[in-house]
């Protein structure tokens, strides 16, 4: 299964050119370049101090730009599709890859174990913190408490993201009482880059190493991506120096990547972790992720969902979402065999913009004898 970078067939490009225009219309209000004073640009900026600061790089970010790919081909794209641009958010649902590389080589063979059984060390001491499980951490249910890499997981108490369905009750950063593990669901940042730190100390190898071998060759993404962490997240693991990612790019780093090889990663999912007839993931894996988290069904394995179509009302229930802030996101549509790429796109406007671009996948398809 090979995702052709080809330009679009002329024949069907004009089936997306509401789509297209609508998000090209709607790009996101961040400047496009970071030190831009005339805007707010990145995430960091809404936390209470100290935690309001960039801890690792970041870059300049292109127009609105995207792919829908369908059975191998680009049939449509806009903007720069082939630059390298920051993902953020879309990193976590990377995270959840590795995890499932980690299940199926046998490294993790039990999700409901304690994390501390086999990485101890790394904070997951204590009566709080011991019997969380790398269950609850890849469904945001963990509620670990500490610091990774001089930030608190208090910055992201009481934090609303925008496709939630409930609203957080409290001022983000406050010192909200903490629950017992798997009994509250937050969508922290700081929880997110301590499961990063287990992985790396579980793989016992840089991940972006172990992405790249296991993910992003087998499904013959390019080698242009890239994946950094925080200018202080140097540990020794295996004798060696590396440097564990975050699981976006809230306090800098994180994953930049192009919209070829993030519709690439979607189709993975989309078919059931085979690639061109190769087993890159097991399918008892691919299923763990889009299992719905008991007490919050949007959300499975750091992917959104849309059993109850409340994330993406116009896109169908069995959709599932790579989501990040800017926006980019991977909308992976199991019922029209499709995936969309949207980067830089306001994020209040993209079910607009997955309307039209189903609207036309099913026009197209009404026109195309093999579907």
């Amino acid at each position: 299964m090979n995702v052709s970078t080809a330009q679009t067939d002329g024949a069907h490009s004009p089936l997306f050119d509401e789509a297209i225009a609508w998000a090209q219309a709607h790009e996101t209000a961040w400047p496009r370049d970071p030190d831009d004073p005339r805007g707010t640009w990145g995430v960091h900026v809404n936390d209470p101090p100290p935690w309001n600061r960039l801890l690792g790089p970041v870059h300049s970010r292109g127009p609105a730009s995207g792919v829908v790919w369908r059975a191998g081909q680009v049939l449509a794209q806009w903007g720069e599709p082939q630059r390298v641009d920051l993902t953020f958010s879309v990193a976590k649902t990377c995270l959840a890859l590795l995890a499932g590389v980690a299940f199926d080589r046998g490294l993790l063979p039990d999700v409901h174990e304690p994390v501390i059984a086999r990485v101890p060390g790394i904070g997951f001491e204590g009566a709080h913190n011991s019997p969380i499980t790398w269950h609850q951490l890849l469904q945001q249910t963990s509620e670990w408490e500490g610091s990774v890499f001089g930030v608190s997981d208090q910055a992201d108490r009481y934090r609303t993201v925008q496709y939630q369905p409930a609203p957080a009750k409290g001022a983000k950063g406050e010192a909200r009482p903490l629950q017992p593990a798997g009994t509250f669901w937050e969508y922290n940042d700081v929880r997110i880059n301590q499961l990063s730190l287990a992985l790396l100390h579980l793989f016992g190898r840089p991940l972006p190493e172990v992405f790249a071998e296991t993910i992003m060759n087998p499904i013959g993404a390019s080698a242009n991506w890239r994946w950094v962490g925080y200018d202080n997240a140097w540990v020794e693991v295996g004798g060696r120096r590396v440097q564990s990612v975050p699981g976006g790019t809230h306090w800098g780093g994180g994953m930049s990547i192009d919209s070829v090889d993030l519709a690439r990663v979607g189709a993975l999912l989309l078919r059931d972790g085979l690639w061109e007839g190769r087993r890159v993931l097991s399918s008892e894996w691919i299923a763990r992720m889009q299992q719905p988290c008991a007490i919050a069904p949007f959300y499975g394995y750091l992917v959104w969902l849309n059993r109850d179509r409340v994330v993406f009302p116009s896109t169908p229930a069995a959709s599932v979402f790579a989501v990040g802030a800017g926006s980019s996101i991977v909308w992976i549509d199991p019922q029209r065999e499709a995936v969309t790429v949207t980067r830089w796109i306001d994020g209040a406007q993209a079910d607009g913009l997955f309307a039209r671009v189903g609207a036309a996948l099913d026009r197209l398809a009404g026109a195309d004898p093999d579907r």
